[in-house]
């Protein structure tokens, strides 16, 4: 495996020099037929066929519905690296809850001058319509997903949070199956974290987060789904299936005696927790669009009364806005007094006249995303766009500022693929997947890693050709 100087290599420290958490791994690799491994490439690929792990691409007119690429060579992480992250991330998912209760209430961010007001008032991803509305358990993101960068030996950097309905966990649950149909060897032959229990871990996060009820009846849990043509519907039924949950859509919900209720063969029975995969502006259409056929009518009028929850709550977008991004170190220090464990990405707010100025005159060197945008979508990557894109970017950059910022262009670290060739490096970032109760914050051992499939490609959305990777943990 050849590497990259001009990039942290995770698997090589240099030629036949092999990093710590990687050793066992590979002196197993080194003794192993590379055409058994390639045969074994082929079955998980039958296998995620096989069960429908797949997703839509929107606004493509041929083959909308693809087979997510999946890397039989696993991502490791030692014990020592993931403690610190485990820490990072805790610390600014508390400061996020904190954030966007403040901010739906007495807003004293604002009044202490620590963000600029116009940066909440003036932003999409803010709704008015939660002012003053406190969550049953004092919760907003209940589920969370922190995209996570690495640059060094001990260079990890937040890349964005994503707090209003990530998706990508049922992906690491099949990922992990999959390796441990494929190669139970390994697993005895190396201390690896468990991740199995996240759906149970997700149905007690969300129990504990239900509103008070008489009884001792267990809370009613379900997932609401846009239905079979959402992108990541695979992981709405895979996650209400794991969870003992029940999979409904708008027509299967209605309001009845101040609750909302669910339809069943023995009549319509009461929900205490809604988990939504579905966005905000369909969510309830007397309160949002009025068009939305996705939605519950009446359901805010319930979840402001504190007759149900709803995971994640309404307005938590706003804390995944990619303009109050930036502010996050000062976010953290001042809900927690602490200073951010895990640094952001430095970022420039093409809001700001002499921050656009900066960026239009180094947009070849820069990568420029939407402030609202997801998936890989609407952005610019400098160093590998044509003059062509960059002259039709800079326009859209004049035309409409506050809509965009723009990063460095980080040398993500690369992990070894299977390729024809053998092992051969490839960029990863990594999104762990976090679930917040009032009591406690859990962080799944691993997460999602997703891959940049191409050769020296920085994009590893599945919607822009990357596939994914089992991430281990491995235990003390």
């Amino acid at each position: 495996m050849t590497n990259d100087p001009s990039c942290f290599d995770e698997m090589m420290l240099g030629p036949d020099r092999v990093r710590a958490p990687y050793q066992s791994y590979f002196d197993w690799f080194s003794q192993d037929d590379v055409k058994r491994l390639r045969r074994k490439a082929g079955e998980a690929e039958a296998f995620f066929r096989r069960i429908g792990i797949t997703f839509n691409v929107y606004g493509q007119d041929e083959a909308d519905e693809r087979l997510i690429p999946f890397d039989i060579v696993p991502r490791i992480i030692s014990a020592r690296e993931w403690a610190r992250l485990e820490r990072g991330i805790e610390q600014r998912v508390r400061a996020i809850n904190a954030f966007l209760h403040d901010i739906y209430h007495r807003q004293e961010i604002l009044r202490a001058g620590r963000i600029p007001k116009e940066i909440i008032t003036g932003n999409a991803a803010f709704t008015p319509e939660m002012i003053g509305v406190s969550p049953p358990g004092g919760i907003y993101t209940h589920i969370a997903g922190v995209d996570l960068v690495r640059t060094g030996e001990n260079e990890f950097f937040v890349l964005e949070d994503n707090v209003r309905t990530p998706s990508g966990v049922s992906y690491m649950l099949e990922n992990r199956e999959t390796m441990l149909q494929m190669f139970p060897e390994l697993f005895q032959r190396m201390n690896v974290r468990p991740v199995s229990a996240y759906p149970q871990l997700l149905r007690r996060s969300l129990s504990d987060c239900a509103p008070p009820r008489s009884g001792m009846d267990a809370p009613v849990l379900a997932v609401l789904t846009p239905g079979i043509h959402n992108s990541a519907y695979f992981e709405h039924a895979f996650l209400a299936d794991q969870m003992g949950a029940e999979l409904v859509e708008s027509q299967d919900l209605r309001i009845e005696h101040g609750h909302v209720a669910m339809r069943t063969t023995q009549g319509y029975q009461r929900i205490d927790v809604l988990y939504r995969r579905v966005d905000d502006a369909y969510l309830d259409p007397l309160t949002f669009n009025p068009e939305s056929l996705l939605g519950v009518p009446g359901i805010m009028d319930v979840y402001r009364a504190g007759n149900i929850t709803i995971a994640n709550a309404p307005g938590t977008g706003i804390a995944d806005d990619k303009a109050l991004y930036s502010y996050m170190p000062d976010i953290i220090e001042f809900y927690t007094g602490e200073r951010a464990i895990l640094k952001n990405v430095p970022t420039w707010r093409c809001s700001e006249e002499d921050a656009l100025a900066y960026v239009l005159e180094n947009l070849g060197e820069l990568v420029v995303k939407e402030v609202h945008g997801s998936g890989g979508y609407g952005m610019l990557i400098g160093p590998t766009a044509s003059k062509k894109e960059r002259t039709a970017f800079e326009a859209k950059l004049r035309a409409k500022p506050a809509n965009y910022i723009a990063q460095p262009t980080l040398a993500l670290s690369t992990v070894p693929i299977l390729a024809k060739s053998g092992l051969a490096p490839r960029h990863v970032d990594l999104r762990p997947f976090v679930l917040a109760s009032p009591n406690r914050i859990d962080i799944t051992p691993g997460g999602l890693t997703r891959v940049a499939l191409k050769k020296g490609s920085l994009v590893v959305n599945s919607s822009q050709g990357g596939g994914t990777k089992d991430t281990w943990v491995l235990g003390d």
